[in-house]
C-alpha cells in the first residue's frame, strides 16, 4: 500500500528555518527534505514513519516549501509556469508517487479543485483521507475527502453532522524527538506558553484572556507570534498565483489572493474565514473579511518572544519546570491538542486546562495537573513551583504514559484499521 502524505508548513517557520541554513536551498532536494524532516515542525514524518513499519510504502510532501519544490523540478527536469509552481510541481510529485492513499494535512493552501485535478491524474489514488483541527475557511475540500480525521471529538461531530464520514484519531508523541534534545541543559524558565494567541471567536479568547491574567500574577514566560507585528510580510512561499477554483465555495480573484497572502505567515491563520463577525467551520460559501487581529493584551505582547518551532520548540519545552496548556475555543469539552503529548513526552510538567475526557488521557494531579479556571491555574502553578517533587514526580509520570500510549506507532493503528475498513468497502 503506497501512502503520500501532503504537508504544508507554517511559512513563518520556514523563513526562519532557511535563514538558520542559508546554504540550504541550493543543496539537493533529498538533502533540503530530510533537513527539514529532522528539524521535527508539525507531524514532520512521524505519520508516514508510524505507517511504513505497518508495511506501507510511504512518503512526504512539504508543499510550499519554495527552495524544496524547486529543487525537485529541477532535478526532474520539469518545467512548470513560474505563477502556479506550488500546484503543478506537487501535483507531478504526487503522480509520479502514484498512491493508493492520499493523506491530506491541510485545509487552506489545498483546495478542492486541486484535489479533484489530482484524482484525474493519479487514478491510483483509491482513497482520500483529510485531517482537521481547527476552524477552517472553506469547507468545500472535505467534499472531496472519502473520510475526515480529526483530533478534536467536537469537530468529527460537526462534520458527521454535514454528512461527511469522520473518524477521531487524538495526536501523539514522537520518541526518537528524544534523541535530538540535549538531556543534560538545565532548567531555564518556571512557568512557559508556547503557541499562538489569536484573538478571534473560536479561536483563543479565553486563552488570550488567561495570560492576561497570569501575565500580571506571575512570571510566565511566552513563546508566540504575538510578539511580532500585526501586518505580517506577504508569504513567499506561496506561489504568485492560484488555479481557478470554479464551484469551490471560495472567493477568487486578486482581492481574495491578497487576503490568502498577507495572513499565510501566521499559524493557523490561512485556513479561515468569517461571516460577519464570527468565525465559521464552513459552509457552502465563505465570505473574506478583513484579517483577524492578533493584536493582544499589551501585557501579553510586551512578555512575548518569537514563536519557537521544531526542536528549538521541544527543547524549551523540555528546558521548563512548569508547561501552560490551553485548548483552542473550539474544542470547549474535550483534551485534544498537540501540547498535551509534545510536552509530556519530553518530560515537561503539564499545566492543562480541565476538560472531560482527560482522564481518560492522563491521570489527573499525577501524570499532568489540571485547572479549571484562572485563580486555580495561578494556584497549581505555585504549588508545583514551591514543591519540586511533586512537580519532577508529576514530569516523570506523564512522560511514562505518552511513551507508554500516546505514540504515532499507537495511533498508526488506529489508522491504518480506518484505511483498511474504508477500502474494503469502497
Amino acid at each position: 500500500m503506497r501512502l503520500l502524505k501532503i504537508g504544508v508548513y507554517y511559512s513563518a517557520y520556514l523563513k526562519q528555518f532557511y535563514a538558520r541554513h542559508p546554504d540550504l536551498a541550493a543543496q539537493a532536494y533529498n538533502l533540503q527534505h530530510s533537513a527539514l524532516i529532522r528539524d521535527r515542525f508539525g507531524s514532520s514524518n512521524f505519520w508516514t514513519s508510524a505507517l511504513n513499519k505497518l508495511g506501507y510504502e510511504t512518503s512526504d510532501l512539504i508543499i510550499n516549501a519554495q527552495p524544496l519544490q524547486k529543487m525537485w523540478a529541477a532535478e526532474q527536469g520539469f518545467n512548470f509556469d513560474s505563477r502556479n509552481w506550488l500546484f503543478e510541481i506537487t501535483a507531478a510529485q504526487v503522480k509520479a508517487f502514484a498512491p493508493d492513499v492520499l493523506l491530506v494535512a491541510d485545509y487552506g493552501t489545498v483546495t478542492a479543485h486541486f484535489l479533484r485535478h489530482l484524482k484525474e491524474i493519479c487514478p491510483s489514488i483509491r482513497l482520500v483521507l483529510g485531517w482537521c483541527g481547527a476552524p477552517f475557511r472553506d469547507g468545500s475540500i472535505f467534499n472531496e475527502c472519502d473520510i475526515v480525521l480529526s483530533c478534536v471529538p467536537e469537530l468529527v461531530e460537526h462534520f458527521r453532522k454535514l454528512g461527511h464520514r469522520s473518524q477521531h484519531v487524538n495526536h501523539a508523541f514522537e520518541p526518537r524527538v528524544l534523541d535530538q534534545l540535549d538531556q543534560r541543559t538545565p532548567l531555564n524558565a518556571d512557568i512557559v506558553f508556547l503557541g499562538s494567541i489569536i484573538k478571534s471567536e473560536d479561536f483563543h479568547t479565553n486563552r488570550e484572556r488567561l495570560l492576561a491574567r497570569l501575565v500580571k500574577e506571575t512570571d510566565i514566560q511566552i513563546w508566540s507570534e504575538a510578539a511580532q507585528s500585526a501586518s505580517p510580510a506577504p508569504d513567499l512561499e506561496r506561489p504568485a498565483g492560484l488555479p481557478a477554483r470554479s464551484g469551490d465555495g471560495a472567493t477568487t480573484g486578486a482581492s481574495g489572493f491578497q487576503w490568502r497572502r498577507q495572513i499565510s505567515s501566521l499559524p493557523l491563520l490561512g485556513r479561515v474565514a468569517r461571516r460577519g463577525s464570527r468565525f465559521i467551520f464552513g459552509g457552502t460559501k465563505a465570505t473574506i473579511d478583513p484579517l483577524p487581529s492578533i493584536v493582544v493584551d499589551n501585557g501579553i505582547r510586551h512578555r512575548a518572544r518569537p514563536p519557537l518551532f521544531g526542536l528549538m520548540m521541544f527543547q524549551q519545552l523540555h528546558d521548563s519546570k512548569v508547561v501552560l496548556n490551553t485548548h483552542i475555543d473550539i474544542s470547549p469539552v474535550n483534551a485534544s491538542n498537540m501540547r498535551l503529548f509534545e510536552t509530556t513526552g519530553v518530560g515537561g510538567c503539564l499545566l492543562t486546562d480541565w476538560k472531560a475526557n482527560l482522564s481518560q488521557l492522563f491521570e489527573i494531579d499525577s501524570e499532568v495537573v489540571a485547572y479549571r479556571d484562572a485563580d486555580e491555574c495561578i494556584e497549581k502553578a505555585n504549588y508545583l513551583l514551591e514543591h519540586e517533587d511533586v512537580r519532577r514526580s508529576v514530569a516523570a509520570a506523564g512522560q511514562r504514559r505518552t511513551l507508554r500510549d500516546h505514540t504515532f506507532e499507537d495511533r498508526a493503528a488506529r489508522v491504518d484499521g480506518i484505511i483498511s475498513a474504508a477500502l474494503i468497502h469502497s
